[in-house]
């Protein structure tokens, strides 16, 4: 062999004894030798039939942990067909990209059912844009800004989400303002150049001579500025939830053991509840012929101490009006029409009118108001206000002042004990009648706030928006919602004793982790709308899969259905702002000083949730 033939045999001898080396250093840094001989040790006596899936599934456990790699969004339809975002997060799972999960919000808008043509075409315009920006702030900013992230770090994801939508508040906030001072400019530009023009003395339009001018009786409270939505504010509430959908799968757990994971630790969840679901059977119709307008939905709802399947199959009968082997009439034939609600449409003349449908409805199924089931209603007061008489239009033509409400509703809980919740009974700036009404009724009933509690990001970061006195509130996962502000606001209302309910927004979508974040979270209630279409039935069959689960790990707790007996002597109104901090419990009335459910640890067979590293 030739001398440089030689040399260079021996070169790539000792550069294969340096990777030689170099490979030993790596493979006994990373414990790859002892591990493999504890692995072969361990699996020879079990002699599996797959060796290589079990040695697969040996060394996974010692993997990196998943972490974010891309998001991705795109602009899907909801249930009524309009435009809503889907968010998608892709995960780096052992050196490879995996897409884990995506999640669809649900729309959801203020417009009311009657608003004009106008108005509404203005409202879907709007929604279709701030879903193209929603598209964007996720393919662009946000895809950037949590690349790397685990998913399992809810709170450093929703801190870097909370960080940013404020940023473009802001952004938005500086932009108004150079549009105000260019108006203010064009405006004084204009008026230089026309000559003003003088009025003459006594020459001031007055109102005709005796024509009657209409003025409230008396001074209400004027409504609150409806609050304004961040355009693309919904990719910040769609990335949280898709968030926190990828780290309960990343640790191979169920999204609400995750969520209550996230809100209690581990050592003090034991046992979970299910929220009772409020089913809505019937929607009046506040047209004409229909004189009644002060109930918007009738609702049912199951005992504690049934199975949910048995209720809900009784729910459904009673929505088609079956009559079990008792001989009784079905309801009337009026009642063929779905709302977009999934519920019946009715029109009654009276407060009864419904009430005594809904008795007679589950008395042909052989149910009994009160004892197996009960009612609630959603009155959606704040729809109903006369502001130029300062009073509710409760019938066509008849008026009650903030004060006979009061009334009203206390004769209507005395007649028909079986209603246990009334759902917004009056607006939220109504707020002494709110105290008289507990006062009142609360330990019959529950009075619930959806109206005053729309924005739950304002319901912990903004002191001056606060809540009525009330049993609880409906919380609803809407534009920059994220889970760590549903976990937070939960915990200090479950402080204060006020129940919690999540509620489903009015444009569903076919995403059925609304359940999940309800059981999660310890909701007392859940409000999906009726038994119909496809994305309401799809939470309800969750909301079974769930108890059948946790029954199963015996860890299902019976729901607690006690009701808050409010003090009957004067009390300043109730505020989130007075929740942080809590309050002493010296300082609260006998009946709100009680402490909380206790909550136990998990059994052993959830003590291994999160990923070994």
């Amino acid at each position: 062999m030739e001398p440089g033939g030689r040399r260079r045999q021996q070169q790539q001898q000792r550069r294969l004894q340096e990777l030689r080396r170099e490979a030993t250093q790596y493979y006994q840094d990373h414990r790859v030798p002892q591990r493999m001989e504890e692995a072969l040790n361990a699996l020879f006596p079990q002699r599996p039939a797959d060796l290589y899936g079990e040695l697969a599934n040996y060394f996974s456990k010692f993997s990196k942990a998943p972490v974010i790699c891309k998001l991705v969004g795109r602009k899907v339809l909801d249930g009524v067909g309009q435009p809503t975002l889907e968010v998608e997060i892709y995960c780096t799972v052992k050196n490879y990209e995996k897409r884990i999960c995506s999640t669809v919000m649900s729309s959801h808008s203020q417009i009311p059912e009657n608003a004009l043509p106008e108005t509404t075409e203005a409202d879907e315009k709007e929604r279709n844009d701030s879903v193209n920006t929603a598209v964007e702030w996720v393919n662009e900013s946000l895809n950037m800004m949590l690349r790397g992230l685990k998913p399992t770090d809810q709170c450093k994801v929703d801190k870097i989400l909370g960080e940013y939508f404020t940023k473009k508040v802001e952004e938005k906030k500086e932009v108004q303002k150079q549009e105000e001072e260019e108006e203010e400019e064009a405006t004084l530009a204009l008026t230089s150049c026309t000559p003003s023009a003088t009025s003459l003395p006594g020459k001031k339009k007055s109102a005709k001579p005796g024509k009657k001018v209409a003025v409230a009786e008396r001074p209400i409270p004027p409504a609150e500025p409806a609050e304004s939505v961040l355009r693309g504010s919904v990719a910040i509430g769609g990335t949280s939830l898709a968030v926190a959908k990828a780290g309960a799968a990343v640790s191979r757990i169920p999204l609400y053991l995750h969520i209550a994971l996230l809100k209690c630790d581990q050592d003090s969840l034991k046992e979970m509840t299910l929220p009772l679901p409020m089913v809505t059977l019937l929607n009046c119709e506040k047209i004409s012929p229909a004189k009644l307008r002060l109930v918007k939905e009738v609702m049912l709802i199951p005992p504690v101490q049934l199975s949910l399947k048995q209720p809900s199959s009784q729910v459904a009968d009673s929505k088609k009006g079956r009559a079990h082997n008792t001989g009784k009439k079905a309801p009337p034939r009026a009642l063929k029409r779905i709302s977009h609600l999934g519920c019946l449409i009715t029109g009654c003349d009276n407060l009864e009118q419904p009430l005594l449908l809904m008795q007679t409805v589950c008395n042909n199924i052989g149910l009994e108001l009160g004892t197996d089931m009960y009612v609630a209603i959603n009155c959606a007061a704040h729809e109903l206000m006369d502001y130029l008489k300062g009073k509710y239009e409760i019938l066509t033509g008849t008026f009650k002042s903030p004060d006979e409400m009061v009334d009203v509703y206390v004769e209507l809980i005395n007649k028909f004990p079986f209603i246990i919740a009334l759902i917004d009974p009056l607006r939220k700036e109504d707020r002494q009648q709110w105290s008289n009404i507990c006062c009142a009724l609360g330990s019959k009933c529950y009075l619930i706030a959806e109206d005053a509690a729309t924005y739950i990001s304002k319901l912990k970061t903004d002191q001056n928006i606060n809540v009525p006195m009330c049993s609880g509130v409906v919380l609803k996962y809407i534009n920059e919602t994220k889970v760590s502000d549903l976990i937070e606001v939960t915990g200090l209302l479950d402080g204060q004793r006020h129940i919690t309910i999540l509620g489903s927004p009015d444009g569903e979508s076919s995403d059925d982790s609304l359940v999940d974040l309800a059981v999660g979270l310890g909701a007392r209630f859940i409000k999906l709308g009726g038994l119909s279409r496809g994305e309401r039935v799809t939470k309800y069959n969750r909301l079974l899969a769930i108890e059948e689960e946790l029954a199963k790990n015996r860890t299902l707790r019976e729901a607690n259905l006690e009701f808050i007996a409010f003090a009957e002597e004067s009390q300043p109104e109730k505020q989130l702002s007075d929740v942080l901090p809590p309050p002493k419990q010296d300082s609260l009335p006998p009946q709100l000083s009680q402490p909380a459910l206790q909550v136990h640890s998990l059994p052993a067979q959830h003590a291994d949730l999160g990923h070994p590293n």
